[in-house]
């Protein structure tokens, strides 16, 4: 009898300054992805689990901007990490 073994993670990371859109700062399988997570963890960043959204953002070269098309999946991750964080960016809210 065969264990079944997980499939490798999968990690993409986000860069967003608040201009433009957001870009893809790092990305990985297996170890990569191991490594990226736990820098995110050692260093207070948040995490978000969303398989489908990260198979998409793999697809996308380092640095390079998310597309439209994903804009409002990856607007709510970024609005998650605001909230859990209590850290928004300069002029967040201002009218």
């Amino acid at each position: 009898m065969s264990r079944r073994r997980p499939p490798p993670k999968n990690a993409v990371a986000l860069h967003y300054d608040g201009k433009g859109a957001p870009r893809i700062s790092a990305k990985g399988r297996g170890i990569v992805a191991e490594e990226i997570i736990a820098l995110a963890e050692a260093h207070g960043i948040p995490l978000h689990e969303d398989s489908e959204l990260v198979t998409l953002l793999a697809q996308l070269e380092l640095n390079e901007e998310i597309p439209r098309e994903l804009y409002l999946a990856v607007a709510e991750v970024i609005a998650f990490a605001y909230m859990i964080t209590e850290k928004f960016p300069p002029g967040w809210g201002k009218k």
